[in-house]
């Protein structure tokens, strides 16, 4: 049977999640304005963002997989993974911001994100790995508050490094050294947090593990198998969760991809100047062309600024949850139910804002329901499979998350927001929608084990 673990022992089996939250939180947050920096339209932003989810579709479930099939004398079962992520992630942070073309950034996003998810499915794994299904949701909270706390000063670095002096001008398609600045601190953070929890914790071996090594899976075809029974047995709470995880991630990636535009142009009223408007040659344009770029680039700090809110309170819910559920049971269904209508309410409030003060109570609400994310559906999740193959599990449950991004990215945005309008703020109300519906849908969760355990 394991053994309880205390908090430190749960804080440094997850604080690598800080690295990895810093390389989504960056992405998240400033992304989209490299592709309008670079050039791209908005109606073109969510498809250039495809790359990101169809990499988390392929790479998770073999990630997930081959973790739960190896073991490394030194590194153990899912830290060799964790190793391998940081190093490429790490990598890709830096050179992200030094893209020329479309085509370069979208390139590195796709290693980003594939670099990304090759440590984070396994951090999902170790936590069920290490405590009994009385911590679980102590254990993945935990996670949540250490994503908090990377989203919150992920998401501030461009604004931060700015006001120490860091220019945020640049020539006409070139992203300022602000971003390039705050990506590169981002990288280090990212590997030197993996590192502190590579050497921080340690992982329990497979019981038998000679009878282990006989029978480690790795060959494509045992795999396949694998994931083919994984499917077709899949337990009815993946089922009902994945449902909930559809709406909730395709509310979560338009706001990724749409909200630099949205509220760049709604609340600040500073749109990303499109450069074939102007004639760069002439004195005039081009000053007028830098005047408005300034305008955006500064507006985009303070958008991603107001949305590491967003990862603050995320943090402060978690904070709440952890201390109490080390000493109590929660009902997981109805926290989920609740936070996810907040954080719809958030979205949708956006449409109102005239002073972008306001933007902090927005994100605030949007951080319950991502800091409620973040946890409860995993915490339910693996109080219902089997221990040995959690890993793939937790890979195959990605699916959920990711296709629901796919079809937002291959027109599910563009096509449900210009039912209502043109204007990219009209994106944001879809993902409020979105999130309410997912609230809603955790009504149909009814097994007592999955909800109070």
């Amino acid at each position: 049977m394991k053994k309880k673990l205390g908090f430190w022992e749960i804080w440094n089996m997850s604080f690598g999640f800080l690295g990895i939250q810093f390389g989504f939180a960056l992405q998240g947050g400033f992304m989209s304005r490299i592709f309008q920096t670079l050039g791209a339209e908005e109606s073109s932003i969510p498809l250039l963002w495809i790359a990101a989810p169809l990499t988390g579709l392929i790479v998770q479930p073999i990630i997930g997989f081959l973790s739960d099939n190896t073991w490394h004398s030194r590194l153990g079962r899912r830290k060799p993974y964790f190793l391998i992520g940081a190093i490429l992630s790490s990598l890709a942070l830096f050179f992200v911001p030094y893209s020329s073309t479309l085509w370069i950034a979208a390139g590195f996003l796709w290693i980003l994100d594939a670099s990304i998810n090759i440590s984070m499915e396994p951090f999902r794994a170790l936590v069920a790995d290490k405590l009994p299904d009385s911590q679980r949701s102590y254990g993945f909270v935990t996670q949540t508050l250490i994503i908090g706390i990377g989203t919150w000063i992920a998401s501030n670095l461009p604004y931060f490094v700015s006001s120490l002096g860091v220019s945020d001008v640049a020539d006409p398609g070139i992203i300022p050294d602000s971003v390039k600045v705050a990506f590169a601190i981002g990288a280090g953070v990212f590997f030197l947090s993996i590192l502190y929890t590579i050497l921080t914790t340690s992982e329990y071996p497979p019981k038998d593990l000679k009878k282990f090594r006989n029978q480690q899976k790795k060959d494509i075809i045992s795999m396949l198998k694998e994931f083919t029974s994984h499917y077709t047995d899949m337990p009815l709470i993946m089922k009902k969760l994945g449902i909930i995880q559809f709406f909730s991630w395709f509310a979560f990636f338009t706001m990724w991809s749409m909200a630099n535009p949205a509220i760049t142009e709604h609340v600040f009223k500073s749109p990303v100047p499109v450069i074939s408007e102007f004639d760069l040659s002439d004195k005039v344009e081009l000053e007028q062309y830098n005047s408005q770029n300034l305008s955006f680039q500064k507006a985009s700090n303070l958008t991603g600024s107001y949305m590491g809110t967003y990862g603050l309170s995320s943090m402060l819910f978690a904070l709440i949850l952890t201390i109490y559920t080390s000493k109590k049971r929660i009902n997981r269904k109805m926290i989920h139910l609740w936070s996810l209508i907040l954080g719809g309410i958030g979205f949708i409030s956006f449409y109102f804002i005239s002073d972008h003060t306001y933007l902090i109570l927005s994100f605030a609400l949007i951080g319950i329901s991502w800091g409620s994310i973040l946890s409860m559906p995993y915490a339910m999740l693996s109080s219902s499979v089997k221990e040995e193959s959690m890993g793939t599990s937790m890979g195959i449950f990605n699916m959920f998350i990711v296709i629901p991004q796919i079809i937002a990215a291959i027109g599910g945005i563009n096509i449900l927001s210009s039912l209502i309008g043109e204007e990219p703020i009209f994106s944001m109300i879809i993902a409020g929608l979105a999130l309410i519906i997912a609230g809603f849908l955790n009504l149909t969760i009814n097994d007592q084990k999955t909800i109070t355990n």
